[in-house]
C-alpha cells in the first residue's frame, strides 16, 4: 500500500498533469523531426538553385546553418530533462513504495514513514538527484539515484553530504566499475564488519588483504588476461577517485594487473548497499 500523498507522489502526479497527452520520447522524436525539415528546405533550394558538386562546402555550410544548432540543442534538451526527471521521479516513487511495505513489515507505523520522506534531508535529496539527473542519458544511472534516495528512507540516514556524494558516484561509474565494486564488498564486508579488524594492527590487516587478493586473481586470472586488465585498471582508478577503495599493500599476484591489493573504505561500503534494490515484502494487516 502506497502514501496516499507523499512528496515524490504529488510531485509525479502535478508533473504528469503539465504534461497531458504529450511523451517526452515522443517529444524528442517530435522535435527532431521538426527541427531536421528546414535543413531538407535549405538543401533542396540550393541544389534547385543550380549548385554545382565542386562547391560542396558551399552546400555543406548552407545545410548547417539552416539547421538551427542552437535551437535544437534547447529543445532537445527541454525534453531530454523532461524525461529524465519523469523517470527517476516514477522511479523513486515505486522505491518509496517497496521500502514503505518493508518498513511496516518490520513494525514502523506510518507517521514516522511519512516524517522521513516529508524531512528536509529527503527534500535536499531529492534536489541533488534532480540535479545529478541532468548529466546522463542512461535510464539505470537514474534508477541507482531512486534506490539511493529509498534506502537512505529505509536506514533513516538522509545526511547532505553524504548522499550528494553518492549520488555523483551513482552517475560518474560505469556498470563494470559497480560490478567490481560488488565483488570487493562481497570479499571485504564481513571482514570489515568485525571488531577483531578494527583491532589488528596494521601488518595484520595486510596480510590479510593480500591473501584475499591473492586468492581471488588467481580465481580470476582468464577474466583479466590482455584488455580486461587494463579495462578493470580503470574501474580501480575510478572507485579509488570517488573514495570507494584505497590502495592497501602491495600486489599479493603476479595475476593482478594493479599494483596494489586495494582496501574498501565505510564510503565503497555504504554506497554499494544503497545500490541494491529493495525486494517487496507483503504489509502486515493493520
Amino acid at each position: 500500500m502506497a502514501f496516499p500523498e507523499n512528496e515524490v507522489a504529488a510531485d509525479n502526479q502535478l508533473r504528469r498533469m503539465e504534461e497531458t497527452s504529450k511523451s517526452p520520447v515522443g517529444g524528442v522524436i517530435k522535435n527532431a523531426a521538426s527541427l531536421a525539415r528546414p535543413a531538407l528546405v535549405v538543401a533542396s533550394a540550393v541544389f534547385a538553385s543550380g549548385a554545382s558538386a565542386g562547391s560542396g562546402l558551399a552546400v555543406a555550410g548552407s545545410v548547417v546553418a539552416g539547421l538551427g544548432i542552437v535551437d535544437w540543442f534547447r529543445k532537445l534538451g527541454t525534453a531530454k530533462v523532461n524525461e529524465n526527471l519523469e523517470a527517476l521521479g516514477q522511479a523513486t516513487e515505486d522505491a518509496l513504495s517497496r521500502v514503505e511495505s518493508v518498513l511496516r513489515e518490520h513494525g514502523t507505523n506510518f507517521d514516522e514513514i511519512k516524517a522521513r520522506i516529508e524531512s528536509p534531508g529527503f527534500r535536499e535529496g531529492m534536489a541533488g538527484a534532480s540535479l545529478q539527473a541532468l548529466r546522463t542519458t542512461q535510464e539505470d544511472r537514474l534508477k541507482r539515484l531512486a534506490r539511493i534516495l529509498a534506502n537512505g528512507v529505509r536506514e533513516n540516514d538522509l545526511a547532505p553530504e553524504s548522499l550528494d556524494d553518492m549520488m555523483r558516484a551513482a552517475v560518474e561509474l560505469k556498470d563494470a566499475d559497480v560490478r567490481l565494486l560488488g565483488e570487493i564488498h562481497a570479499m571485504q564486508h564481513s571482514l570489515m564488519a568485525s571488531g577483531e579488524w578494527e583491532s589488528n594492527q596494521i601488518a595484520q590487516k595486510w596480510n590479510h588483504l593480500a591473501r584475499l587478493w591473492q586468492e581471488y586473481w588467481n580465481n580470476n586470472e582468464p577474466r583479466f588476461r590482455g584488455r580486461e586488465g587494463t579495462v578493470i585498471m580503470g574501474s580501480f582508478a575510478r572507485l579509488e577517485s570517488l573514495g570507494m577503495i584505497a590502495p592497501g599493500p602491495d600486489r599479493s599476484s603476479a595475476a593482478s594487473p594493479v599494483s596494489s591489493c586495494y582496501l574498501l573504505l565505510p564510503d565503497g561500503r555504504k554506497f554499494y548497499e544503497r545500490l541494491q534494490e529493495i525486494a517487496a515484502q507483503a504489509v502486515r494487516p493493520a
